[in-house]
């Protein structure tokens, strides 16, 4: 269906991808989402206005072709949550249309997105969490990969990392410093402790490895030497849990979760274990973590200056 587009259509959302990447520092999987369903509203466009269109025309819609479009792709099966997500993109490309152009496009983002419930992440318990670092090391026989994924996840746990974080790591990063710097989403930078279990168990994959670890040189290595792969985590997680008999949601995302929510159960503040995870939001972190709306008010009277 691309090719309805028009050409001057396509070099503006290149021109607006490539503003994203430069300026906004946007990830690349958020790039492509981005990139697909906004070419999917243009297509749809084309045809629904019955011809390809120049840009002036995409911030002078009116509301009902924005909610002809969002019909369209509920009708094609397209969930609340991902055409909410698309319509975000919509949004973004048409507001950077309309500022570059000097046009009101007030209609189109003042368009309101379908409702759903978010699925709030569910962490791991606290004995689980303990369960999953020491054991995950047992799937393998090799004794350098069991170290490397037991000290892949005592990252994730330890440190709160995403685990496209944690695999980011270089042989630079070794031996493991009190205090990491981490690059996360929208290339923001945060400071993150790192606690003696994870610098140890850091140090013991890393005498164990076969490979050198040099300083520009992945520091988690594949079993041939090339970066891993953060499924093969997911699986031996995937094998961990099952052996253990913790629940599907035992992912290394859920981990990070748990990092999160013990904290925060054990008496951290809000606002602190935001910085540590690297949310823009402070709702953002309230949703990561798992605690009672008890606990929550807890820390709030604590907190709050006219408490």
């Amino acid at each position: 269906m691309t090719a309805l587009i028009s050409p001057q259509q396509r070099d503006a959302l290149e021109r607006w991808l490539t503003h994203l990447r430069a300026l906004d520092g946007a990830a690349a999987n958020t790039i492509t989402a981005y990139g697909r369903d906004v070419s999917a509203y243009l297509s749809f466009l084309a045809e629904h206005r019955g011809g390809a269109e120049g840009t002036a025309a995409l911030t002078t819609l009116a509301i009902q072709d924005i909610r002809a479009w969002m019909a369209h792709e509920r009708a094609r099966g397209l969930s609340a949550r991902s055409l909410a997500r698309a319509l975000s993109a919509v949004k973004g490309f048409t507001a950077w249309l309309a500022d570059r152009d000097g046009a009101d496009a007030t209609a189109i983002l003042s368009t309101r997105g379908p409702k759903f419930r978010r699925k709030l992440p569910r962490p791991l318990s606290e004995d689980g969490a303990r369960a999953m670092l020491d054991t995950v090391g047992d799937q393998s026989r090799a004794d350098w990969i069991a170290a490397r994924d037991t000290a892949v996840v005592t990252l994730l746990y330890g440190c709160g990392l995403r685990i496209s974080e944690a695999l980011g790591l270089t042989g630079a990063d070794h031996p493991l410093p009190d205090t990491l710097r981490i690059t996360g989403k929208g290339n923001k930078t945060r400071l993150v402790p790192v606690l003696p279990a994870a610098r140890a168990a850091v140090a013991d994959y890393a005498r164990l490895c076969p490979y050198d670890l040099s300083r520009t040189e992945p520091l988690f290595r594949g079993t041939r030497g090339g970066p891993l792969n953060p499924r093969l985590i997911a699986l031996v997680m995937e094998k961990t849990r099952m052996q253990l008999g913790l629940p599907a949601t035992a992912t290394p995302h859920a981990l990070r979760h748990s990092f999160a929510t013990h904290l925060l159960s054990a008496g951290g503040d809000l606002r602190a274990i935001q910085e540590l995870l690297g949310h823009a939001s402070l709702s953002t972190t309230q949703a990561y973590t798992a605690v009672d709306a008890a606990r929550l008010m807890e820390v709030y009277e604590k907190a709050h200056p006219r408490a």
